[in-house]
Parts: structure tokens; C-alpha cells; sequence
């Protein structure tokens, strides 16, 4: 698996004016005396790129007679010593410490197995061997065979032999029938044949295989990744999919393991200096970007905000991003998704039939035909209220109301009794088609008799209010992006946060409540090369309370509305307690329109399916017909 040779995409090069004598003198003096200047140690180190950082260990032990890690170790304590440690290895002998702790003691560390192993190149496989064979004068795969056991082992044993062929070689004429053989392997028969996905997967080049994987979507209809989860298990499973997905993506790869090691009670702190370290001087800035892209979060902030002080170094990995984000919005402009529901038309589809259904599962109600059930909804909707409880009504009654009924009837909730629920007016208002909220305000003067817009008013106050009204018109532009428009808009909007005048909120309500989503894409890519910042970071900096939450609802539901929507299916159900109407208003009124995207983008977001939150956080009935609703288990 060779790593491109066409640019650098590494945050650490070499030093333009590296002298490793006078680097090791500096060291030295930083570390003599009583205390080390951990910073003048730490600007030198990471500043310096690996093969430099041999350089100046050379020149340490000529000028002072001592080993620099050793010193470094006496010096320094904790996490801050770990990580110069591991910068100061050579990249193979830091592979080799890691996968000789991986092995050794009672358990093993399978998840660095994986991660080391699926993702070096021949080159990297063959000098850890080297390394592994020199520091400890052992053999690495007599000691992994030592270790692990069947499938596991033996697409272990395959990968440390680094004989996977180079992306020069692509056999075309092998490409279907290689994806005939996996889908003969696993799907197709009874069983599965893991030595043909060991041989496959282990050997063939990386551009083989990606056109491999997309010949298997074409015959399985699944993909390569959902096969491997249903036909392997174990270790074996993560294995495989680990080289799955560092097949596709290294740098998607490792954004996930990050994400992993920080997320949650805790950090996991090898994974996290390990990849940090490992991947510094090859491609961070892509795994930054992939990182941005997949959790709506910059890597940079992630560890900011996530972890302890102690983190603080790795803060050093991270240059000037702007580039990466104008990336980011370029990808999310050009993505084309087919948004898909879980909950379709019935195929025998019998309102009479149903309707005499309902009467015989509900006791004490009475005799329905079908245009009773039509003329006199209402009678329906009461005796539903009588037979059910209390959330399982809200849910069953939502689903028996039409879209525009039951958005307004949300937005009625959202707003009466003594406070008021921001969260769910923004989340309706900013996600809704034109035609969506126009039928929604019908529905809603209707039902209550007063317009929705006056229900805002009367509710809301400020730049909040005006944005909520403005949501409310159903008035989006509907155009495709224009380049000319959004380059001025872009301008805009960067002049708006350069000024005093306090107008930012103004003008961000002026454009991104009013221009049409695709153009929005364009307009906060175009705002990156005007600002050199994100739209998010200055939302986020610039803004604050209700109206915050509402523009970056906005943005995030331009660059993925099933992730905004994941996000929060996700805050309904974690932590003490659940959100029960906002999890309602999500499952029913997204089943016919993109539930299916938003459980895939929950699963890939929370490493958990949404069939499993849901399992977890409800209970009887009401988690029945929810999990009815959210269509399958991922």
C-alpha cells in the first residue's frame, strides 16, 4: 500500500536550517540545571522532522558522551515524556515497541495489531520486522502466530510478509472475476470461504481492489464492508474491515481511530500519540480534513476541548488549516446523495381492511368502514388517546396525522406552557422545504386559529425571532449555486465579520436564511478563501445563545442534513433522561424521507447503531413501533 510520492501531505518537514550540533547543545542546556524547559524542548523536537531527530541524538551522544532518550526520560514525566519519546524513535522501532506491548502480558492489544498491521506499506511492514528483529532479537511473526489464533492469525501472517502488490499493478481482466470469487466466497453460498478473503484482500494492490469493491456493489448489491459484517465475526471481522477501509481511505482510517481514542470517559493515550506521531511527517492533513468531514468537529479542537492540559503538545501538529476546510465544503458541494426513508407505500395497501384492524385491536371501539374513518378522523385520533400511553400515543397519533398536521402541532408544543423549546422550532424551520413549512403554517392557522408567524413573535425576541420569522416564510431561493453570486455573498459576509459596525447577525440572516442550499455550499467554501477561516469557527466565536444554534443548524444541515439530524437523535438519547418529542418528531417525520441516510450516518458518527440507542433507551410498545420505524439494526 505505497503512500503517494506527488505531494506532501505531512504537518512536520524537514527544518530549513537543521544544524544538529547546535539542536543537540540546545537540548542540553534545556534540560540541565534544576527543571527542564519543557517548552524550548518541545518547540525543537516538533519542529524537527524524524530523520533530523536521529541527526541530533548522534550529535547529543558525540558532544555529551549520553544517550538523548535516556536524559529525555529522566527529565520528563507522564504524558509530555511518552510523546518526545516516541518522536525521538525511529518511525519502525516506535512500531516495533508498540506491537511488542501489544503482545506481550496476559491480554493482547488486538485493536494495534489491526491498526499497525492493515495500514503500513510493504516498505514501513519490512523495516518493522528489521526493527522488531534488532531491539529484541525475536522474530515477529513467530511471536504474533505465539499470540493470536485461527483467521486472525493467518491474515496477520499475510500482511507482515509486506508482499502486497504495488498500485502500478492492476489487473484489469482479474477486477470482476476477483469480485466474483469474494461474492462466491460469502454471500453466495453457505458459509464462508476466508481463505479467498485473506488472499485477496491481503495481497492484491490498493488500486486493485477499489475497483474490486465497486465491481461487489454492482454483483452483492451491498457492500464489501457490509458483507464482511455478516459473514465474519471477531477479530477476524475488524480485521478485514480495518483493511477495508485503508483500502478506501487511510486518512478516513485514522480519523475514526482518533475520533475513538477521545472519545467518551477517558482517552485512550497510545492510540492517540501513536497515530499522531506515526502520521505526522505522511498525511495529518488529510486525516485533519477527513476528520472535519466526518465529525462535524475540527481534530484540532477535538483535542482542545476534549482532553486534559497534558494534550497540549499535540496542538504542535497543527499549522495553518484553511486549505482543509475550503476542501471540505468542495467535497460537500459536489457530493450527490439519494436520500431514502425507511417507511414506503404498502404494496396490498386496504384502508377497510386496516380500518377493521383497528377496531378489532382496540377494545371497546366501535365499528369503523372506510369513509367513516375518512369523514370523521378526529374519532380515530380520540380512541387512539384512550388505549395508549403516554408516548406511544404521541408517536402512534404523530404517524396517524399528516406531515403538515403533525409539524405544526410540534411547533405548537415547542412553544406553549412556560418555556419555550428553541432547539425544536430551529430544527424544524431550518430543515424544511419551502412547500414544507408553506403547508405547515396552513395546517397550523387551522388547528389553532392564529398564525404561526404571530406564535413567533409573540414567543421569541431579538435577531432570534426575526430568524425564525424569516425561516417561517417558506420563501428559500431554490436556484442552483451561482459562482458570481457566491463569490460576492462570500465577500460579504468576511467584510460583515471584519467591521464594528455590529451588523455580523444581519448579514448572516440575510444570506443564509433566504439563498438555496446548494448555493450556500459554495458561498462557505468561497467564504474560506475570503477569511481564511471557516464558517463554523467564526459562527461559533462571533455568535452566541439561540441565534448561534440557529446559523450553525443552518450550515450544518447544508453540508449533511442526515448528520444534523443524527446529531440530534443522538443528544435526545444520551445522558440521563430522553427527549422523548424530539425523538418522535425525528423518527416520524423523517421515515418516508431520509431515515435510512441518518441511521447510516448515526452508525458511523456514534460507533453505534441507532437501533441499538433506541433499544437501550426505551422500553415496550413505544420502543417496538420506533424500532419498527428505524427499519433495521446496521
Amino acid at each position: 500500500m505505497g503512500e503517494s510520492l506527488i505531494e506532501f501531505r505531512g504537518t512536520i518537514a524537514d527544518h530549513p536550517d537543521f544544524d544538529a550540533g547546535s539542536d543537540a547543545e540546545a537540548l542540553y542546556d534545556a534540560m540541565k540545571g534544576f527543571g527542564s524547559d519543557k517548552e524550548a524542548i518541545l518547540d525543537l523536537i516538533t519542529s524537527r522532522s524524524n530523520a533530523e531527530r536521529q541527526e541530533i541524538r548522534a550529535a547529543y551522544k558525540s558532544q555529551f558522551g549520553k544517550d538523548l532518550i535516556d536524559d529525555l526520560k529522566y527529565e520528563l514525566t507522564g504524558k509530555f515524556e511518552r510523546l518526545i519519546v516516541v518522536l525521538m524513535r525511529p518511525p519502525a522501532y516506535h512500531d516495533a515497541k508498540e506491537i511488542k506491548d501489544a503482545i506481550k502480558g496476559a491480554g493482547t492489544d488486538e485493536k494495534c495489531l489491526i491498526e499497525i498491521l492493515a495500514s503500513r506499506t510493504n516498505e514501513q511492514i519490512h523495516n518493522l520486522v528489521a526493527a522488531y528483529k534488532d531491539a529484541y532479537g525475536r522474530d515477529l511473526e513467530e511471536d504474533v502466530i505465539g499470540d493470536t489464533s485461527g483467521h486472525f492469525k493467518k491474515m496477520l501472517v499475510v500482511l507482515l510478509q509486506g508482499t502486497r502488490e504495488e498500485d502500478d499493478v492492476v489487473s484489469e481482466d482479474l477486477v470482476e472475476q476477483d469480485a466474483q470469487d469474494l461474492y462466491d466466497a460469502g454471500e453466495a453460498q453457505w458459509g464462508t470461504d476466508e481463505a479467498k478473503f485473506i488472499m485477496l484482500l491481503g495481497n492484491r494492490s490498493v488500486i486493485h481492489l477499489q475497483l474490486v469493491f465497486d465491481e461487489y456493489q454492482k454483483i452483492a448489491e451491498k457492500s464489501i464492508e457490509d458483507s464482511i459484517k455478516s459473514e465474519l465475526s471477531g477479530d477476524f471481522e475488524r480485521l478485514m474491515l480495518a483493511v477495508v477501509q485503508c483500502i478506501r481511505s487511510k486518512p478516513m482510517f485514522f480519523a475514526k481511530r482518533l475520533y475513538k481514542s477521545m472519545k467518551g470517559l477517558g482517552t485512550a493515550d497510545n492510540t492517540l500519540i501513536r497515530i499522531m506521531v506515526s502520521r505526522s511527517e505522511i498525511d495529518m492533513l488529510d486525516i485533519r480534513e477527513c476528520f472535519r468531514l466526518r465529525y462535524e468537529k475540527s481534530l484540532y479542537n477535538m483535542i482542545q476541548d476534549d482532553t486534559s492540559g497534558d494534550y497540549k503538545p499535540f496542538l504542535r501538529f497543527f499549522p495553518e488549516a484553511a486549505q482543509i476546510a475550503y476542501k471540505m465544503w468542495e467535497i460537500s458541494a459536489m457530493t450527490k446523495v439519494q436520500l431514502r426513508g425507511t417507511v414506503r407505500p404498502y404494496q396490498n395497501f386496504d384502508p377497510a381492511s386496516d380500518a377493521q384492524a383497528l377496531r378489532k385491536a382496540m377494545k371497546g371501539f366501535g365499528y369503523i368502514t372506510l369513509i367513516y374513518t375518512v369523514v370523521f378522523h378526529q374519532d380515530l385520533m380520540a380512541d387512539l388517546k384512550s388505549e395508549l400511553s403516554k408516548n406511544l400515543q404521541r408517536l402512534i397519533l404523530g404517524l396517524m396525522m399528516t406531515p403538515a398536521e403533525f409539524e405544526a402541532k410540534m411547533m405548537k408544543k415547542a412553544m406553549e406552557g412556560a418555556g419555550t423549546d428553541e432547539h425544536a422550532l430551529i430544527e424544524i424551520l431550518v430543515t424544511r422545504s419551502n412547500q414544507e413549512i408553506q403547508e405547515m403554517c396552513s395546517a397550523y392557522q387551522n388547528a389553532y386559529k392564529k398564525s404561526l408567524e404571530d406564535a413567533i413573535a409573540s414567543d421569541t425576541s431579538g435577531h432570534f425571532k426575526r430568524i425564525l420569522i424569516s425561516l417561517a416564510q417558506g420563501a428559500r431561493e431554490e436556484d442552483p449555486a451561482d459562482m458570481a453570486r457566491a463569490l460576492e455573498d462570500a465577500q460579504e459576509l468576511a467584510d460583515a465579520c471584519n467591521a464594528d459596525s455590529g451588523d455580523l447577525e444581519d448579514k448572516f440572516m440575510s444570506i443564509l436564511c433566504t439563498r438555496s442550499f446548494p448555493h450556500l455550499r459554495r458561498v462557505f467554501q468561497e467564504f474560506v478563501r475570503c477569511s481564511n477561516k471557516d464558517i463554523e469557527q467564526i459562527i461559533k466565536k462571533e455568535m452566541s445563545g439561540d441565534v448561534k444554534n440557529a446559523m450553525f443548524a443552518i450550515v450544518r444541515s447544508v453540508k449533511n442534513q442526515p448528520s444534523y439530524f443524527a446529531d440530534r437523535l443522538y443528544k435526545a438519547m444520551k445522558g440521563l433522561g430522553t427527549d422523548d418529542r424530539a425523538l418522535i418528531r425525528i423518527m416520524v417525520s423523517r421515515s418516508e424521507i431520509d431515515l435510512f441516510n441518518i441511521r447510516k450516518e448515526f452508525k458511523e458518527t456514534h460507533d453505534a447503531s441507532l437501533h441499538e440507542f433506541i433499544q437501550g433507551d426505551t422500553s415496550g410498545d413505544y420502543r417496538k413501533t420506533l424500532l419498527i420505524l428505524c427499519g433495521g439494526e446496521d
